[in-house]
């Protein structure tokens, strides 16, 4: 806009005079001097704030600027002063509509001398472009920096953009996404059947809800809560596809933790039923054991009582085995899991502990398919859900579970995959049933009917949480005085083989090969020494850890393995193991133990250890293990 020379009498408040072809422009436009009072205005300038042209005259422009932005006026002046005599400028304006951000092109008008006689501004309302740029930037500053991990890709899964969160989670940014290939969504997927049925949902316009597990540069292990949606434009398309992702690490410890403190609970209600029948068990031992040191009895007499001894010893075992599996903090692992059998195994702990009173009823369906499930988890949904039934029934009943397979296109009103199949568990009892208003509550943590001390509130809630992060459903029908029955309903899992039996027999191939035993239990180690010795072994005894080092230590002693317990006094079973990878790194060891964390058999593991065997532990098992042991290739070759 080219600034032009006025005449020195011009009249003030002439707007074509000093506004010249904007005196009549459909964009705003007004005129001030150089101390800033208006000289004219035009017709759209005085429709935008409501007055008359004529009433403008004479009035500071201050007026009508934001106060914050008249410095921005007063600047102005400065440089439309100097060549070349022009200025763009934004503000705020006050305004009938309220405030209004207004862009100007200001130009000088200068008299025939060159002197600055005033400014002519032209204008518009930048007020939406204006909103629009604040909300853009507040949206940009909120995604960059959410607390959630934000990524968009394009419709084949190739980012375009991740914010500050992912990169400080995954050590990844754009740049090395790009350059490296990296698949950003296929992040914590365990399979490529799990990251197959995501996309279908996705390519299917869906959005995909899930918890993933993903190991981090560092080695870390985190836990994310994962939701992904389509992105579509003003037509509906699908242009891009938006992956959020929140870190719920400390939550699912914190759930293990409940699970953990509800399963005791739930095993500390039946320590009384425990402690009496391991009470009958010894007394059968016991028993038995006395009558056989009781002078020379007949042989017959004597086999059958060595029979009732080693079924009550089994009996022992397998009841603690179950107690040990049950109480144990294992990491979920999803595996292929037989639900009959886990049934099955679980109602022969419940029949030893339960009050007499109280029937279990089986009705399970022949072949029943696999489940991917934990197999812990599931123990606890089943326990949890049979203790509730036992305490409805104070005055005894029935509970029965019954499993069958169920078609999802059924289970739509829990929301069902039609698509998949579903195993289903119902666990029917013939007790008090439970009243409307205490049904719609019984899934909410710490919500309990039972009195005192008697129950914290966590065993339903526990349960609904296991259903839930294993992908299925739980419903429940009951009224007062019909009993109740809680279905539990899970996706089939697709097992490609069958699961191959294990050996079966009572006995074990021997060798000429000499063994260490290692256990602070004598009779073991009597036991061990002797069962081994008449399969052709040479073996050594140690009744603690610092026995078994001095042994290990004389170089002057052979050894082809070492049978080694952990508990010992002296020195643990790790420190044993260390000496022996020290002095003897090629010494073939097995790990004999009735209890192994998590953490132990990492530790284990990181010291290149392969074989364990859990006690209690039948002779021809351990000698099978001895003999693969013996026959495996040397650590380190």
């Amino acid at each position: 806009m080219d600034s032009n020379p006025v005449p020195a009498n011009a009249p003030s408040g002439s707007a074509a005079t000093w506004l010249g072809p904007w005196a009549t422009s459909a964009d705003f436009a007004y005129c001030r001097d150089p101390q800033g009072r208006i000289l004219a205005v035009n017709v759209s300038f005085a429709r935008k704030f409501g007055r008359a042209a004529a009433s403008f005259t004479d009035r500071p422009v201050s007026e009508l600027v934001h106060a914050e932005d008249a410095p921005v006026l007063e600047s102005s002046v400065l440089e439309v002063a100097q060549p070349p005599y022009q200025a763009r400028t934004e503000h705020r304006w006050m305004t009938p509509q309220g405030i209004r951000w207004l862009e100007w092109e200001e130009s000088a008008v200068r008299d025939a001398g060159g002197q600055l006689q005033a400014i002519r501004a032209v204008g518009r309302d930048t007020t939406r472009r204006r909103l629009a740029e604040e909300q853009y930037y507040r949206l940009s500053r909120a995604v960059e920096q959410s607390p959630v991990s934000i990524v968009i890709t394009d419709l084949d899964g190739h980012a375009q953009y991740v914010n500050s969160k992912f990169t400080q989670v995954t050590g990844h940014t754009l740049e090395d996404i790009i350059e490296k290939n990296i698949e950003v969504l296929q992040d914590g997927h365990p399979d490529q059947a799990s990251f197959n049925a995501f996309w279908k949902t996705i390519r299917a316009g869906g959005e995909w809800r899930g918890e993933l597990s993903t190991s981090r540069q560092d080695g870390s292990v985190i836990w994310e809560s994962v939701k992904v949606s389509c992105v579509r434009n003003s037509n509906g398309d699908i242009t891009n596809i938006l992956c959020l992702r929140e870190d719920i690490t400390e939550r699912k410890l914190l759930e293990q933790q409940l699970r953990q403190a509800q399963k005791m609970e739930s095993l500390g209600t039946l320590a009384g039923g425990i402690a009496h029948d391991f009470n009958n068990l010894l007394a059968i031992i016991n028993g038995y054991s006395e009558f056989c040191q009781q002078g020379t009895p007949d042989p017959a007499v004597l086999q059958k009582s060595l029979r009732e001894i080693h079924h009550a010893a089994q009996r022992a075992s397998g009841l603690v085995r179950q107690i040990l599996t049950f109480s144990r903090k294992n990491d979920v692992k999803f595996a292929p899991v037989d639900l009959n059998q886990l049934v099955r195994d679980l109602t022969t702990l419940m029949s030893e502990t339960f009050p007499r009173t109280v029937t279990l009823h089986l009705q399970l369906q022949d072949r029943l398919p696999a489940l991917l499930a934990d197999t812990n988890q599931l123990q606890q949904i089943i326990l949890n859900l049979c203790v509730n039934a036992r305490d409805a029934m104070p005055s005894g009943g029935s509970i029965t579970l019954t499993t069958e397979t169920v078609a999802g296109g059924t289970l739509r009103r829990l929301g069902g995959d039609a698509t998949r199949q579903y195993a289903c568990l119902h666990v029917v009892d013939t007790g008090t049933g439970i009243p409307p208003e205490v049904r719609q509550r019984i899934f909410e943590p710490f919500f309990t009917t039972k009195q005192g001390s008697h129950g914290t509130g966590l065993g339903l809630a526990v349960v609904y949480g296991i259903v839930v992060s294993h992908h299925g459903f739980i419903d429940v029908e009951s009224a007062p005085g019909k009993g109740s029955t809680f279905s539990v309903y899970l996706p089939l899992a697709e097992v490609s083989a069958a699961a191959q039996p294990g050996a079966s027999g009572g006995d074990f191939p021997g060798g000429n090969e000499s063994l260490l035993i290692v256990d602070d239990e004598e009779s073991l180690r009597n036991l061990l020494a002797t069962a081994l010795a008449r399969k052709g072994y040479t073996t050594t005894t140690a009744h603690s850890g610092i026995d078994a080092i001095e042994l290990i230590s004389d170089t002057s002693r052979h050894y082809d393995a070492v049978l080694l317990d952990l508990n010992m006094p002296g020195a643990t079973g790790v420190e044993v193991l260390k000496v022996i990878r020290l002095c003897r790194p090629k010494l073939r060891v097995v790990i004999v133990s009735g209890h192994i964390t998590p953490a132990a058999r990492a530790e284990f593991e990181q010291l290149g250890q392969r074989y364990f065997v859990q006690k209690p532990y039948k002779l021809h098992e351990l000698g099978r293990q001895v003999r693969q042991l013996l026959d495996s290739p040397l650590l380190n070759d």
